[in-house]
């Protein structure tokens, strides 16, 4: 390959650009550098090894990319990457669309099956696109890491996050203490460089390795906020970007306020939930008002922490279990439908449901260390447990669902023995497109306000905002208002004049209820 066509594939910013342009001047020249080997070098498309669970006709291969951007000739790590070919005619492709599903720390490697399992929303967009997907740096089959054994994260019953006394504090305390050493512990070396910031360049060096000028990128969820960091860096290196169930980008933001927000977000989804429920109450016989199904709700939490259901499944596991429920829409009928069978005395289903999951341990507890390593090395957080305490029982006042599951989940970053960064200002520089944001007005894991923050600081962009909807992660359910957009500009380029409000996506219908 010629070098002024790599020098095309890479679009470097030029030194000035480089000095304007947050993150570091040695960091920026080293990615330029790893991107350049890769643009080089490419990647190795062979069949997907059996074990991944992904079927022919996708590809998978690996992308090289330094540990530290600082120093690019150093260690390095191999990105795993898959990808399915367009669907479309050669005049039709328009290059790789790049997916990341969110986490911090999940995998996006099931991108490409919306192709192969023949999904509706995406036939247009993958008619043009070749599906891409990758695990970041961390996670999966990317050089993963690991905070404690597998075994022992997903051992049940854990406390009840909710603590009744000092000592319960005191327990939780030492519990994110020794998960924060064992993270260190485990993956000591590769802790600095687990941040928002080194994933958005491994992203660039994805592109370059995938021979596109510039990337075409949907993110969702905290793919947002990669996808803001990335946009940041690397400006002039995006095509096309759509940004679903954003994160709040604002510094003072990440991540500690980000948790709190959330706390009372799902506070809130949680009770559009319960309301539904009570709505189809001659299906689930759960409760006919919000009201009664939360003091249903009550009771069984009570009941498995005086007795853990199946002997595994306690306040803690229930929480993780029904948290779902207000995190997506899809979720709703399966709780509702679980948690009915449990109350006609069917045990089995909710223990299978919420209790521990031996085969998925591996994943569950990579997903959980790549999550924390990156919100502790991405920005500074408290070390006063005064603050942590004061705060979070402030919101359990309001929000109880959640929030001292969520605080405990959190508070290894208190302890970290990894450095903490500080949080990039994210904001528009020369080069940057018009950007797609879409987000619910409900959404309980990044709440609505994440999504007008990031569409202030991203000159030019739009802001599709489905009204009155809270599922997390809209653009992959049918609402024809929100897909045709996204698939008109992925295909065109272009956006509506002005920013544009959706009505809902039908919310589900249990089927008894649909047959009356």
């Amino acid at each position: 390959m010629t070098g002024a066509l790599v020098a095309g594939f890479l679009a470097a910013p030029s030194a000035g650009a480089t000095e304007r342009v947050p993150g570091g001047a040695a960091e920026a020249k080293g990615v330029q550098a790893a991107a350049a080997k890769a643009a080089k070098t490419g990647i190795k498309w062979q069949d997907c090894p059996a074990t991944w669970g992904l079927e022919k006709p996708i590809q998978c291969g690996w992308v090289t990319v330094p540990v530290d951007y600082a120093k690019p000739n150093g260690p390095t790590i191999k990105i795993a990457v898959d990808r399915v070919h367009s669907t479309g005619t050669a005049k039709e492709r328009q290059g790789s669309l790049v997916y990341n599903p969110g986490g911090p720390g999940g995998s996006g490697l099931k991108f490409p099956r919306k192709v192969t399992t023949k999904n509706p929303i995406y036939t247009k967009v993958a008619k043009a696109y070749d599906f891409v997907g990758f695990d970041p740096r961390g996670v999966g089959k990317s050089a993963p890491i690991s905070c404690v054994d597998p075994k022992q994260f997903v051992a049940a019953p854990k406390a009840d996050p909710v603590p009744g006394s000092e000592a319960d504090k005191l327990a939780q305390r030492k519990l994110a203490k020794q998960y924060a050493d064992g993270c260190a512990k485990r993956s000591g070396k590769m802790l600095p460089y687990m941040t928002t910031m080194n994933t958005a360049r491994d992203l660039d060096v994805v592109r370059a390795a995938l021979g596109e000028k510039k990337l075409n990128y949907l993110g969702v969820s905290y793919g947002t906020y990669l996808g803001a960091v990335y946009g940041t860096l690397f400006p002039g290196h995006v095509r096309r970007m759509i940004v679903d169930s954003v994160v709040n980008p604002d510094t003072s933001n990440i991540w500690y306020d980000a948790n709190l927000e959330q706390d009372v977000a799902f506070e809130g989804r949680f009770k559009d939930w319960e309301q539904w429920v009570a709505k189809y109450d001659s299906v689930f016989h759960i409760g006919n008002s919000q009201a009664k199904v939360h003091a249903q709700w009550l009771k069984l939490r009570a009941e498995a922490k005086k007795k853990p259901i199946g002997g595994v499944v306690g306040p803690a596991e229930l929480i993780n279990f029904f948290q779902s429920a207000a995190y997506y829409d899809s979720s709703w009928i399966p709780v509702a439908d679980t948690w009915a069978k449990y109350r006609a005395g069917d045990t089995k289903a909710l223990v299978e449901a919420a209790g521990p999951d031996l085969a998925g341990a591996v994943s569950a507890e990579n997903g959980n260390a790549v999550y924390t390593a990156v919100e502790c090395a991405d920005a500074k957080w408290p070390t006063s447990w005064k603050k942590w305490d004061r705060d979070n029982t402030r919101i359990h006042r309001q929000a109880p669902f959640m929030t001292w599951a969520n605080a405990w989940m959190n508070l290894p970053c208190a302890t970290w023995k990894g450095p903490q960064g500080t949080p990039l200002e994210v904001k528009t520089y020369k080069g940057l497109p018009q950007t797609l944001i879409v987000q619910s007005t409900r959404d309980a894991a990044t709440p609505y306000v994440g999504a007008v923050e990031l569409h202030k600081r991203f000159q030019g962009s739009r802001l599709i905002t489905e009204k009155g909807a809270g599922s997390h992660g809209v653009t992959g359910l049918v609402n024809p208002c929100i897909n045709n957009r996204v698939d008109t500009y992925l295909l065109t380029g272009k956006v509506d004049a002005k920013d544009v409000t959706c009505t809902p996506h039908a919310v589900p219908a249990p089927k008894a209820a649909a047959a009356k």
